[in-house]
């Protein structure tokens, strides 16, 4: 009977071990998100299922804001994933600014500093391209940080700014550029609500196919990508 209640008392050692194990890689390592929509075709397709790096922009300290060893800053080009500001869901987009800079969309290109930025894996999938919102431009910035821009649509899509992006920020975007809800209409990111760097597909599954043509529904091809 004590031998019964010793392996008994093992095996629940062993799985709370691994129960824990899995929570804090989960917490501070890696984690895995699944792409709902298709603000980041063609990069990132509906149905993709990623990795993300948890500790690289710094860990952070549970209940809190802080982060501590921070491995490097977020960089302009590097896609993440953060937890939207104004709903409990988590978005993936691509970051083409941070604090300091001046971001401005003409016609649909993007300026960083008074630069055209060279991006080509960007998507235009709608020829329409709208006119700047008419405001001061000290009004502009203002009603930007504010979010206000939310509901504004096509008058802030193609042709957008100039903002500057305030300290401890950045200004993420989707590939998709005309299907993309993202820092153009809801405001800068704080650095607070980062989740982490995007770093692999594990698998990817397309809803498309007919069922009983499942070895279609895999996207085989995507599985194992560095995601860029």
């Amino acid at each position: 009977m004590k031998k019964k209640k010793s392996k008994l008392r093992g095996w629940i050692e062993d799985l709370i071990f691994v129960v824990v194990a899995v929570l804090l890689i989960r917490a501070y390592v890696i984690q895995a998100y699944r792409i709902p929509t298709g603000s980041m075709e063609r990069t990132l397709l509906v149905g993709d299922h990623l990795f993300a790096c948890k500790f690289l922009y710094g860990i952070r300290i549970p209940f809190t804001d802080k982060r501590i060893l921070e491995f490097r800053e977020p960089r302009r080009g590097d896609i993440i994933v953060f937890r939207f500001p104004y709903e409990r869901k988590d978005f993936v987009k691509r970051c083409i600014a941070v604090e300091g800079d001046i971001v401005e969309i003409k016609d649909k290109q993007a300026y960083v500093n008074n630069r055209l930025l060279y991006e080509p894996y960007t998507h235009h999938g709608d020829p329409g391209n709208y006119a700047r919102l008419e405001i001061p431009e000290f009004e502009y910035q203002r009603a930007w940080v504010r979010g206000e821009f939310r509901n504004a649509g096509a008058m802030i899509r193609d042709n957008f700014g100039p903002v500057r992006v305030p300290n401890g920020c950045m200004f993420m975007i989707g590939d998709n550029r005309d299907f993309s809800f993202d820092s153009r209409f809801w405001g800068p990111l704080e650095k607070k609500w980062i989740r982490g760097k995007v770093l692999v597909l594990y698998f990817s599954w397309n809803k498309e196919p007919p069922l009983y043509k499942i070895w279609k529904k895999v996207r085989w091809k995507r599985i194992g990508n560095i995601v860029h």
